[in-house]
């Protein structure tokens, strides 16, 4: 029997009220483990621990948290490979991306190490005489994180290691379909040197431990990364309480290629920001805005990539993409390729489930071409590997096109213009711009967010985190006159 992995509460490794199976999207046959599912009187004691063990660990020097948020950051690099293994196996992205996220979880958590010693005041005089000002601060007490099934490990360290930075307390509920990336980066977590129960594992449906987490009075911030429909309920159960909350969700970004951009680098960037990561990243490409001039031979050009892009088994050396995380998933996807045709849409390419040598959800990277901003396909977040083409006749239809939608997380231009590239990155409505490189993929140490329905709250990431994880304290002080 396969191995059962447990919740970790209040500083103990405990079992749920039942479990649920893992396997791997790549090869159904392959079983992960089982992983306990959590109680609700769970959940109370993990926060219950939570707010003891949150004041222990704001009052600790700076220099132990620091040491704490290293070590956690220097072995997710060092085991960057055998956990980046373990990543790809469950949620089906392939190896090279991966290992290459757990590497990058491993540098939030040492970024924010030493923005552990960062933590610096203001000071200012007061309006009146005599009068000090001491501007710091302060933890906000215990934040609940929930995080995605498609960076397990990235999304959650980006969260996770600013909260413990800042002095707060931390209850994770992973996403239902990654639990083993969870479990291993908690092992990692629960043996430095933190009081006992500063940081909890509660697995579970979002629609049972999840509801009962964002609804609980005690949760002094949440921080979510999901779908609009799910933040929305968030939203909803938080304001009751007054609760912090900060929420990045759907997108439906959009790269324009312009007529004087290289065609090689367009199709180059198109292709990366549309099918990497399966196009299971909020950053992905989904619309690709063309002007006409270069529409045809983009077109060819990109066609003739999707089709040569190798899918496989995530393991499997020359994967380029691998399958979809679930049967859910997959079958969400296949039914936007059957309402693409019905809005009028050309399938060009893939949009197809593929068989491959073992059983797992493999799409081929689909193309739809003769398209209009107004389809759902071109509205509505996929989260597949499909992109849309939309022809234009200028720049000005071109960022038009691109603001068109109810979300604002990314956006990217491919031009040689210098203008043009300027008065994009300004007029551009989303949170992120690119020039010349793809929609997906940022930095850690700059902020990340959107605009409209894509994000709630704060910033993340970077120095800006310190917004949503700390309060802001002002002290005036009358010291007197010396004696």
């Amino acid at each position: 029997m396969a191995e059962l992995f447990k919740n970790y509460i209040a500083g103990d490794w405990v079992e749920g009220a039942s479990s649920i199976e893992n396997r791997n999207p790549s090869d159904l046959s392959d079983l992960i483990g089982h992983y306990a599912q959590a109680k609700t009187d769970q959940l109370t004691d993990a926060i219950a621990s939570a707010r003891a063990a949150q004041v222990e660990w704001a009052a600790c020097g700076m220099e132990r948290k620091q040491a704490v948020l290293m070590a956690i950051g220097n072995e997710l690099m060092a085991r960057a490979e055998e956990l980046g293994t373990l990543l790809s196996r469950e949620e089906g992205k392939p190896l090279a991306e991966g290992k290459g996220e757990v590497f990058r979880a491993g540098q939030f958590f040492t970024y924010y190490a030493h923005e552990c010693l960062r933590q610096l005041g203001e000071n200012a005089d007061s309006v009146r005489p005599g009068i000090e000002v001491d501007v710091r601060r302060e933890p906000v007490g215990v934040v609940a994180v929930i995080s995605p099934w498609n960076f397990p490990t990235a999304t959650a360290s980006w969260k996770i290691a600013p909260a413990l930075a800042y002095g707060n307390a931390v209850i994770w509920k992973p996403a239902n379909i990654t639990p083993a990336s969870a479990v291993a980066l908690t092992e990692i977590i629960a043996k430095q040197d933190i009081p006992a129960g500063l940081f909890n594992l509660v697995l579970g449906a979002g629609s049972s431990v999840g509801q009962a987490l964002v609804e609980s009075p005690k949760i002094n911030a949440i921080s979510f990364t999901g779908s609009v429909p799910v933040g929305r309920g968030i939203a909803q159960a938080a304001v009751g309480n007054f609760t912090k909350l900060q929420m990045e969700m759907g997108s439906k970004n959009a790269l324009a290629v312009m007529e004087d951009g290289d065609l090689d680098i367009a199709v180059a960037v198109a292709l990366g920001g549309a099918f990497g990561g399966t196009g299971q990243k909020c950053t992905a490409s989904s619309r690709l805005i063309v002007h006409e001039a270069v529409h045809d031979a983009f077109v060819d050009k990109l066609i003739a990539g999707a089709k040569a892009m190798k899918v496989g088994h995530a393991l499997a050396e020359g994967t380029q993409m691998g399958p979809v995380v679930s049967a859910q998933q997959l079958s969400e996807n296949l039914e936007y390729v059957t309402i693409g045709a019905s809005e009028g849409a050309e399938l060009a390419c893939g949009g197809a489930r593929l068989k491959m040598e073992t059983d797992g959800y493999y799409m081929s990277p689909g193309v739809f071409l003769n398209t209009t901003n107004a389809m759902r396909i071109n509205r509505e977040e996929m989260f597949a590997p499909l992109t849309a083409v939309i022809k234009v006749g200028s720049y000005d239809e071109a960022l038009a096109t691109v603001n068109d939608t109810e979300f604002g997380l990314t956006s990217g231009i491919v031009t040689r213009d210098l203008a043009r590239a300027t008065h994009f990155r300004r007029n551009a409505e989303t949170g992120v711009v690119t020039v010349n490189l793809p929609t997906a993929g940022t930095d850690y140490h700059v902020p990340f967010g959107g605009r409209g329905q894509s994000s709630y709250g704060p910033r993340e990431q970077g120095t800006y985190a310190r917004e949503f994880y700390t309060t802001v304290k002002t002290a005036y002080i009358a010291a007197g006159d010396p004696k």
